[in-house]
C-alpha cells in the first residue's frame, strides 16, 4: 500500500511539474520580448493613446523582433481544467491513505481487545481466551483468528487438561489396546491433546476464516438465569459473524465432527466406526455447552464469594466493636465489688 501511494504521488507531482513548465517558459519569454521591444521601438515623440493603426503598421521593422513575440496566453478555461485535474489527483491519492489509516486503526483496536482477552481465566487456571464480555467487540481478521487459536493451544491449560484426562484413562483402563505404564499414559495423553488441537484448529481458525464467523463466546453477563443458561447452551450452534449479524455456528459443529473423524487414525481399530465418530463429535459439542455455562456464570460465582467474604468480615468487625464497647463498662463494676 505504501509503494502504491508513493507511485500515485510521484505521478501527481510529475504532472504538476509538466503543467507548470509552459507557464514558466511563457513568463521568461514575455519578459525578454518586452525588454527588446522597449529598447528598439522608442518613439521620437509621445504618441496619443487609442490611435493604433492597422496591424500591418504595427509590425516591427527588424525581423528578429518577430521571433521574440510572446507565446499566446492560455485561455481562462484551461486554468480550471488544470486545477480540477490536480484536485482529482489529490483526492484519488488521499482516499487510499484515509482508508488504509482507518483499517490500521481498526486492526490496532482489535489487537488491544484480543490481548486483554488473553488474560482471562477461571480459577486462575482454565484459559478462556475465546471469550469476550464486549458485545460490540471488533471482528477479528484471519490472522488474528489463527493467533488466538495458537495462543489457546500453547497455553499450559490444554496440556494440563490432557494430562488429567490421561490419568483418568489409566485408572479406568480405557482402550486396553494401549496398555498401562509410561507407554499407555503417553498414548492417552497424546490422543487427548490431539483431539483438542485438531478440533480447535478447524473449528476456531480454518472454518471461522472460511465462513467469516467469530470464534469467541459472547458472554451475556446479565438478565434472568434461564435466559443466560439458554444463551450459553445455544452458543454451540449459534454465533456472531464478522459483519455483526448472528447465524448458525457452522465452524464449531463441523470442526467437532472433523476432529472426531481425524481422530480415528490414531485411536484403536475398535473405535473406528461411523457410530463412534458421530458419538465423539456430539460428545465434544456437549462439552462445549458445559464449558459455555461455566464461563457465563463464573463471574457471578466470584461476586457471590466476594460478597459472602465481605459480609463475614463485616460481622467479625461488628463483634469486635461490640466487645470493645462492653469491656470499659464491666471494669468499674468489678472494682466496686472488690471494695465491698
Amino acid at each position: 500500500m505504501r509503494s502504491a501511494l508513493s507511485f500515485i504521488s510521484a505521478i501527481f507531482f510529475t504532472g504538476i511539474g509538466i503543467l507548470a513548465l509552459p507557464t514558466l517558459a511563457f513568463s521568461q519569454d514575455t519578459g525578454a520580448g518586452l525588454v527588446v521591444m522597449a529598447a528598439s521601438n522608442l518613439p521620437d515623440a509621445p504618441q496619443p493613446q487609442g490611435t493604433a493603426g492597422p496591424p500591418s503598421e504595427q509590425t516591427p521593422a527588424d525581423p528578429s523582433q518577430s521571433a521574440q513575440q510572446p507565446a499566446p496566453t492560455p485561455t481562462p478555461a484551461q486554468a480550471p481544467a488544470a486545477q480540477s485535474g490536480a484536485s482529482q489527483g489529490s483526492s484519488s491519492s488521499q482516499a487510499p491513505a484515509d482508508k488504509d489509516a482507518a483499517e490500521k486503526s481498526t486492526r490496532e483496536k482489535a489487537d488491544e481487545q484480543l490481548k486483554a482477552e488473553e488474560h482471562q481465566r477461571v480459577l486462575g487456571v482454565m484459559a478462556t481466551f475465546n471469550t469476550t464480555r464486549n458485545m460490540d467487540a471488533l471482528p477479528l481478521t484471519k490472522t488474528q483468528k489463527f493467533q488466538l487459536f495458537f495462543k489457546s493451544e500453547t497455553d499450559p491449560w490444554p496440556f494440563g487438561l490432557a494430562a488429567f484426562v490421561a490419568g483418568l484413562g489409566m485408572a479406568e483402563d480405557s482402550y486396553p489396546e494401549w496398555g498401562q505404564g509410561v507407554q499407555g499414559y503417553a498414548r492417552r495423553f497424546g490422543a487427548g491433546y490431539s483431539d483438542a488441537f485438531i478440533g480447535n484448529f478447524f473449528g476456531n481458525a480454518v472454518l471461522t476464516s472460511l465462513f467469516r464467523e467469530d470464534p469467541r463466546y459472547y458472554q451475556k453477563g446479565s438478565g434472568k438465569f434461564v435466559n443466560r443458561a439458554l444463551w450459553a447452551a445455544a452458543s454451540t450452534g449459534w454465533c456472531r459473524r464478522d459483519k455483526g449479524t448472528w447465524g448458525p455456528n457452522y465452524a464449531n459443529l463441523l470442526g467437532n465432527f472433523i476432529g472426531a473423524a481425524i481422530s480415528d487414525t490414531y485411536y484403536p481399530a475398535s473405535q473406528r466406526t461411523v457410530g463412534e465418530t458421530l458419538e465423539n463429535g456430539l460428545t465434544v459439542s456437549a462439552q462445549g455447552i458445559i464449558g459455555a455455562e461455566v464461563i457465563e456464570f463464573w463471574p457471578d460465582i466470584v461476586r457471590h464469594h466476594k460478597r459472602k467474604k465481605a459480609e463475614k468480615a463485616a460481622r467479625l468487625a461488628a463483634q469486635n466493636d461490640s466487645q470493645s464497647e462492653t469491656k470499659p463498662s464491666s471494669q468499674p463494676a468489678s472494682q466496686d465489688q472488690k471494695q465491698k
